[in-house]
This record gives structure tokens, C-alpha cells and sequence, in this order.
């Protein structure tokens, strides 16, 4: 049974752990990686498989960060989660140190691959699901995709390829926050319906509340939802969320926090 409760508590120390980290090496992406706490609290605490002991296991569950500008979120994640030391959090984007602003496989214990070019992930995943079945594997492999990368065309090529498969141990869960670098995503290149493009790939679409736990987790814990057709969860989220003077404000796709702003962030988290 979910604990949804100790579950939001992680969310909020990861959210302040992202901003924190932002302001001490003044690297960017803060909003993007905001919107995705709740994606990567419930898929670490509730829907995967591993064991932090043994990251490599074979028959371990992968999740794939492809979005990967949002690097914080997933080493935050994974450091809470056991994968680390938590000072490990301290050596990221500083001359030296090992966590990179955008993820390189094994920086990390947990960190599946190297990503922050948009749009390769899901053909990684594809890959490893099939891996999986041709050894007898029953694993599952979850991408998580930023809304930008499915402006990519390898994404989609991706998607056909994991339908044509079969891949009903894959799973996409798309932070669709509405925003990009440049505008609203709808604007850049016309997503929406979102959900309905991916139906008509061959992938079973859901769309869910991305900040709702219990909704999250309940999508996570259907998979497979249909024999034989991967999982698309279209998750609504909001850039910035967590933190009310950076909610759905696209400035902090490159802003950086102030002292101020991160103890503001702190005091609106309820962190001591």
C-alpha cells in the first residue's frame, strides 16, 4: 500500500533540493525539473523494481530520464532513495565533480544513460524492452519525455517501432508541462491532443493529473493496460510546481534563484 503522505514529504525535500542546488551553481532548468518531482517520487517509491544495494541487477526495472536538462530531478531521486549519499547532491556542476548538468551513464549508480540531447530516450527504451524479451526478461523500462521531445521525429519513430514490437513492458510518461524553451508548447508545434497522437501510434493513452500521487501510481500499477500495445501516460503537470512564484512561469526555464528566493522556497516547502 502506498504511503502517499511519506511520499509527498520526499517530494517536497527533492523540490528544495532542486532549488537549492540551482542557486549554489547557478545552473539552469530549474522549472523543468520542478514539474517532474511527483513523475520520479512515484515511479522510485512505489512503481519500480530495484534494490539501491544492486543498481545493476539484470532483472532490475530501468527508468529513463530523456530529459535529461532536468538532471536534478533524478539524481535528487535517486540520492533520497539510497543510491548514494546525499552529499553526493554537493558535486553536482562544479568544476570536478561527478554529477553533470546533464546525466552521463554510472555518474551515478542508477543512472541508466546519458541523455540532455531531446528525443533519444524512447528509442533507448525500446531497445532495452526488447532486450528484455529476447532474454526471457520480465522487467519493465519507463521513459520519462519532456513535451519539447515530442516535437522530435526520432520519438515518434520510436513510438511505431515499440507498437510494431509489441513492447507492452514499455512505458512513456510525458511531462507535459505546456511549456518549452521558446512559448507554449502548443505554439512551438501543435501537440494537443496529445494523448490521441500516441493512441494513434498504437500505444494505450492515458492522461493523468501529474502531481496527483495516488493517479500516478494507480497508472503505473495498470501497466500492461492492454496486451501487447506499450503505455502512454500523459502526464499534466505545471512548470515550477511547488514553489508559487515559479509556477507556470517559463522565465525559470534559465533563471537562476537568489539566497532569497531559496529560502522563500523553503519557509512555502514547510522545510526546517
Amino acid at each position: 500500500m502506498a504511503d502517499f503522505e511519506a511520499m509527498a514529504t520526499t517530494a517536497r525535500r527533492i523540490r528544495y533540493d532542486l532549488v537549492r542546488l540551482s542557486h549554489q551553481t547557478r545552473a539552469a532548468h530549474l522549472g523543468s525539473a520542478l514539474s517532474a518531482v511527483e513523475i520520479v517520487v512515484a515511479a522510485y517509491w512505489h512503481a519500480l523494481r530495484l534494490d539501491p544495494q544492486a543498481p545493476d541487477d539484470p532483472g532490475r526495472d530501468r527508468f529513463l530520464l530523456s530529459k535529461g536538462h532536468a538532471a536534478t530531478v533524478l539524481y535528487a531521486a535517486l540520492a533520497h532513495r539510497g543510491f548514494c549519499p546525499l552529499a553526493a547532491l554537493e558535486t553536482y556542476a562544479v568544476d570536478g565533480g561527478g554529477l553533470p548538468e546533464h546525466p552521463s551513464r554510472g555518474c551515478l549508480p542508477g543512472v541508466e544513460i546519458a541523455s540532455g540531447s531531446l528525443g533519444h530516450g524512447l528509442g533507448l527504451g525500446a531497445g532495452m524492452a526488447l532486450a528484455g524479451r529476447i532474454q526471457g526478461r520480465d522487467y519493465h523500462t519507463f521513459v520519462c519525455l519532456s513535451d519539447g521531445e515530442c516535437n522530435e521525429g526520432s520519438t515518434w519513430e520510436a513510438a511505431l517501432f515499440a507498437a510494431a514490437q509489441r513492447l507492452d513492458r514499455l512505458v512513456a510518461i510525458i511531462d507535459y508541462n505546456k511549456w518549452q524553451a521558446t512559448g507554449r508548447s502548443d505554439e512551438v508545434l501543435a501537440l494537443a491532443p496529445l494523448a490521441a497522437k500516441w493512441a494513434a501510434f498504437g500505444w494505450h493513452a492515458v492522461e493523468v493529473d501529474g502531481h496527483d500521487l495516488a493517479a500516478l501510481c494507480a497508472a503505473l500499477d495498470a501497466v500492461p493496460h492492454a496486451s501487447g500495445a506499450p503505455t502512454a501516460i500523459v502526464a499534466h503537470t505545471v512548470k515550477g510546481q511547488g514553489v508559487s512564484f515559479m509556477a507556470d512561469d517559463n522565465n525559470w526555464h534559465y533563471r537562476i534563484p537568489t539566497a532569497d528566493e531559496v529560502e522563500a522556497a523553503r519557509r512555502e516547502l514547510g522545510l526546517a
